[in-house]
C-alpha cells in the first residue's frame, strides 16, 4: 500500500506555493490593486490572505499544537488575522512573505509523525463531522491555496495575461506538434 505521508503533503505544498510565487511575479506591481468586482478582494489582498493562510495554521498547529477546537475563541483570532492580512500590500513584501512562510509552513509539515497525522482534532458540539484528522486539516492548507491561485489566474486573465501555467502547457504542445513524426 502507497502511504502519502509527511514529506508528500510538504512537498505538494512546495509546488503549490512556487506556482502562487510565479502568479504574483507575472502580475506587475502597478496592477496589485486590481479587483474584478467591487465585493472581491484585490490582487494584493489575495495573496495577502494566503500569506496568513500558512500563518495561522502554522500557530494553531505547530507552536500551540492543539488537539481540539472546543472552547477557541476563533472570530477572535480571525479578527486578528484579517488585520495581519492588512499590514501586507507591497508586491516586494508580499512575495517575501510568501516565500518566508510557505517555507516555514513545508518545514513544520515535513517534520510531523504518522501517529500525529493520525491525531483526532475535537470541533465544538454540534459540528459534523466531530473531528477531523490533523493530516485533513494541514491537507486543507493546500487546498485553500489552489482555490485562491484559481482567482488569481482568472485575475491574470482579465488583466490581459497568460498563467504560467497554460504558457507552460501551450509551449509543451507546440513542440510536439513541432516535432517530427517517425
Amino acid at each position: 500500500m502507497q502511504y502519502y505521508g509527511a514529506k508528500d503533503l510538504a512537498d505538494s505544498f512546495r509546488t503549490v506555493r512556487k506556482n502562487t510565487i510565479l502568479v504574483a511575479e507575472d502580475i506587475p506591481a502597478d496592477q496589485y490593486t486590481f479587483r474584478a468586482t467591487p465585493a472581491t478582494r484585490t490582487v494584493a489582498e489575495v495573496l495577502s490572505h494566503l500569506v496568513i493562510g500558512t500563518r495561522w495554521p502554522h500557530e494553531l498547529h505547530a507552536e500551540q499544537s492543539i488537539t481540539t477546537f472546543v472552547g477557541l475563541d476563533f472570530f477572535g483570532l480571525m479578527r486578528r488575522w484579517n488585520a495581519e492580512e492588512q499590514k501586507l500590500r507591497a508586491k516586494a513584501d508580499i512575495l517575501d512573505a510568501l516565500r518566508t512562510y510557505g517555507d516555514q509552513w513545508a518545514g513544520f509539515l515535513e517534520s510531523l509523525s504518522e501517529a500525529t497525522l493520525a491525531e483526532r482534532i475535537a470541533y465544538p458540539e454540534g459540528f459534523q463531522p466531530p473531528s477531523k484528522s490533523r493530516f485533513e486539516l494541514l491537507l486543507g492548507v493546500k487546498e485553500h491555496e489552489m482555490h485562491h491561485r484559481g482567482q488569481l489566474m482568472v485575475l491574470q486573465r482579465l488583466l490581459g495575461q497568460v498563467p504560467h501555467l497554460t504558457r507552460q502547457r501551450e509551449a509543451r504542445a507546440a513542440a510536439q506538434a513541432a516535432a517530427p513524426r517517425g
